[in-house]
């Protein structure tokens, strides 16, 4: 593979590295500009909730008594304060979060406590992680395919990459697991490498690390296994051997948290995931998981089919370009090399594939499919590098090769450009919350708003809104089965209610002797009776 490339490399070395740097910058750029002007959704406010150490149900007990109450209220439940600490964080994902490994809330906990209360800070911990994926990919790059050229084209394409670039901005903790992804592959392919008891424990710390991180790492991990096994040749070698241990005690240290995964269980965190689909919506879906790696215009569900249909053609050449490139990478190099490209790929991506289409489960979504696109962009950083590299290569061919680069590096940018000006992006789920903008409006341009709702709507409705209406807009939350007291002194009064309640919406058109304007699916204004 080297003397294909060497020829070439030093006559590209410089203007390549010209080219890496503008897209890193650019990429940097794109990860950090309007962090904070997203919508702080559904699952980021999960996120602080667990980052201020109280549990949901201590919120629901405070807030929920029908008093009135600011947004600075809401805020004590999103940010860490002096009432709680780490301690209580943890206890709080034990008992009610149980699916959402520890490592990510506690040290975005800190950063926040170091760096202040706002949601561009709570959010720049990931995007600041994110950028530690670019040096852990170079290495990776050197370790499998022995040549820093295709590290530099594999940067280049995730620096613009818009998946990677939506998940950098967003108060999770996907970041973070693609970095330890990168760090342990690294670290595995070294330590079969070097075969040293230091490179082996190096590899047993990042697979600690991922394991804490997310819980789907398990299957990353699980991929690698199969891996040393079969370039092992299912012998007991000295790297199998240094493998097992290192793996080991790496996954008896993370056994205490599987126990509390079993003994905890959140099976109501993952509902949407039951919702059953066709054969052809699972395609589909896939489809734009994996094109999103290269073009994202931010379709999402909701959007018209016309839309969709336009983005067809460019769907198909891109999966094309993906099988294309996993069929030259199996082609052209060694079991050592594609073999560690497809396990990582079907790391994750064949359970979920075995979830959509056998079982009609609904569990893909591109956040779980992360280790899958980070393989394809290995493959086809080794796929451009080579077309535009190789002495085998004719004239035209580079030519071909050079346009295609271009076209994918300027589709990222574009759909960067497009994502960083929008509000709400289909990772935000916009066929709900898209509205959530619109009634923050209404609140904020009201002279003295009040807003009512119920206990089953402060999580996430009631703290989204939080983080988007004016400071001068007040709440009034009552438990489920019970009517708010009259709250004098407010020129206009609402009704939220995400989870419906013909209760409280009854109720509160008998206690302000009133009727409701529905304003959308879930937002009502009280209205003098006539």
């Amino acid at each position: 593979m080297n003397n294909q490339l060497s020829e070439n490399w030093n006559i590209s070395k410089s203007w390549l590295r010209f080219l890496v740097i503008i897209l890193l910058v650019i990429g940097i750029f794109f990860r950090f500009v309007n962090i904070d002007k997203k919508l702080y959704w559904g699952d980021e406010v999960f996120s602080s909730l667990r980052i201020s150490g109280y549990m949901q149900s201590e919120m629901k007990k405070q807030l929920g008594n029908g008093h009135v109450f600011g947004t600075e209220d809401l805020q004590k439940y999103q940010y860490p304060n002096p009432d709680k600490n780490a301690t209580d964080t943890i206890k709080g994902i034990i008992l009610e979060d149980s699916q959402i490994l520890p490592l990510y809330i506690l040290i975005t906990r800190f950063w926040v406590e170091l760096f202040g209360n706002s949601v561009a800070v709570t959010r720049s911990f990931s995007a600041f992680i994110s950028l530690l994926t670019f040096p852990f990919l170079y290495l990776l790059c050197k370790e499998l395919f022995e040549s820093s050229l295709i590290g530099w084209i594999a940067i280049a394409l995730v620096a613009v990459s818009p998946v990677d670039v939506v998940y950098a901005q967003e108060a999770r903790a996907y970041s973070l697991w693609i970095v330890t992804i990168l760090a342990s592959s690294v670290a595995l392919l070294r330590a079969m490498r070097l075969q040293t008891k230091v490179s082996w424990f190096i590899y047993a710390a990042t697979l600690l690390i991922g394991f804490y991180t997310h819980i789907f790492f398990t299957l990353v991990a699980f991929s690698q296994g199969i891996y040393v096994i079969a370039i092992e040749r299912f012998r007991l070698s000295k790297i199998s051997i240094s493998y097992l241990i290192s793996s080991l005690v790496a996954f008896i240290t993370f056994v205490p948290w599987i126990w509390i995964i079993i003994t905890n269980p959140q099976p109501e965190s993952v509902g949407w995931a039951g919702v059953k689909q066709t054969l052809f919506a699972s395609a589909t879906r896939w489809a734009g998981i994996f094109s999103r790696t290269f073009l994202d215009l931010g379709i999402s569900p909701s959007d018209p089919g016309k839309l969709k249909i336009a983005l067809i053609p460019f769907i198909l050449i891109i999966l094309v370009l993906m099988l294309y490139s996993i069929y030259v990478l199996c082609r052209r190099t060694s079991k050592r090399v594609w073999l560690f490209v497809l396990t990582l790929i079907g790391s994750v991506g064949l359970p979920l594939l075995i979830a959509d289409f056998v079982f009609r489960d609904r569990y893909a979504t591109s956040r779980y499919t992360l280790p899958s696109v980070l393989g394809i962009q290995l493959a086809v950083a080794y796929l451009l590098t080579t077309k535009l590299t190789s002495i085998y290569t004719k004239a035209w061919q580079k030519k071909f090769w050079s346009l295609v680069t271009f076209i994918l590096i300027m589709s990222g940018v574009i759909s960067c450009t497009i994502n960083s000006q929008a509000q709400i992006w289909w990772n935000k789920y916009p066929e709900r919350y898209q509205e959530f903008p619109k009634i923050a409006n209404i609140l904020s341009q009201a002279d003295k708003p009040l807003l009512i709702s119920n206990t089953e709507n402060i999580l996430p409705p009631v703290q989204i809104l939080g983080h988007l209406v004016d400071p001068k807009v007040r709440f009034q939350i009552v438990e489920k089965n019970q009517l708010p007291e009259i709250a004098n002194g407010f020129s206009d009064i609402f009704l939220l209610l995400y989870d419906p309640s013909d209760f409280l919406k009854a109720g509160v058109e008998k206690v302000y002797n009133s009727k409701l304007q529905q304003i959308n699916r879930f937002f009502w204004k009280v209205t003098k009776s006539t």
